[in-house]
């Protein structure tokens, strides 16, 4: 294990000079000296690591070398990486913002009962609130519940796997499908899923073929007691073009 006083004179280096780029969760944080002047850090959340590697790979190790007096680097990984995950259209791993989280969020009078919901679906994924669906206008939170309602699962359920994408990418993986005779690939791939969060659903509005495969897509996961999360800036009254197949 790295010296503790050397790490904390390294954490308030970070906190003075990037006081942006400070969490709280970085108390949790592990660190330990390894040979060739690099200083690995443990993150004990896996959704946490793509933050540390892309915004503060370069703010520690400038911190490591300022109150080290040498030339190290600090390195970020995490032990346990689940098989499950949040996934793209393109089976990609997809980032989570690691500050959109329940315990992050200010609730209302406008948000108290979406915010409850989330958290039920959180814990009982397709028995509470399935499918969920949530509208607001932009700026609104709607982001910071969707991902964070994925970080609680995954916080106890890792290996659960969620499909997270835009209703836009729906569209558009649909016409691909289509024109490259490639529809059972994708229709297995929004089918066998614990979990599939589509935003912007409001764009479907006068697409009759995908809202009919979207459709059968969502009679799938509901039938087989997967959760379904729905966002749009509308409530369904003021589109009802979108729900015209179904639910």
């Amino acid at each position: 294990m790295l010296d503790p006083a050397l790490w904390q004179r390294l954490l308030q280096h970070v906190r003075v000079n990037h006081p942006t780029l400070n969490r709280d969760w970085f108390n949790q944080l592990q660190p330990r000296q390894l040979g060739n002047g690099v200083i690995q850090v443990t993150v004990p959340k896996a959704v946490q690591l793509p933050f540390c590697q892309t915004q503060c790979q370069q703010p520690f190790t400038a911190a490591a070398q300022a109150v080290t007096g040498r030339l190290v680097v600090v390195s970020f990984h995490c032990d346990h990486m689940p098989t499950g995950g949040v996934f793209n259209d393109n089976d990609q791993p997809m980032p989570l913002n690691p500050d959109y989280v329940f315990e992050n969020f200010v609730t209302g009078p406008c948000n108290r009962l979406p915010h409850a919901a989330s958290v039920a679906v959180s814990e009982q994924p397709g028995k509470a609130y399935n499918p969920l669906f949530i509208h607001g206008g932009v700026g609104l939170g709607k982001t910071h519940l969707l991902q964070a309602i994925c970080q609680q699962l995954l916080d106890r359920e890792p290996d659960k796997r969620i499909l997270y994408l835009s209703c836009d990418s729906f569209i558009n993986q649909f016409i691909n499908a289509i024109e490259t005779g490639d529809m059972n690939q994708f229709r297995y791939r929004y089918r066998h899923v614990d979990m599939l969060v589509i935003d912007d659903i409001h764009f479907l509005a006068g697409r009759d073929r995908t809202q009919e495969e979207f459709f059968h897509t969502f009679n799938t996961l509901y039938q087989g007691h997967k959760q379904i999360i729905l966002s749009a800036d509308c409530p369904p009254s003021r589109d009802p073009g979108v729900w015209k197949n179904g639910s």
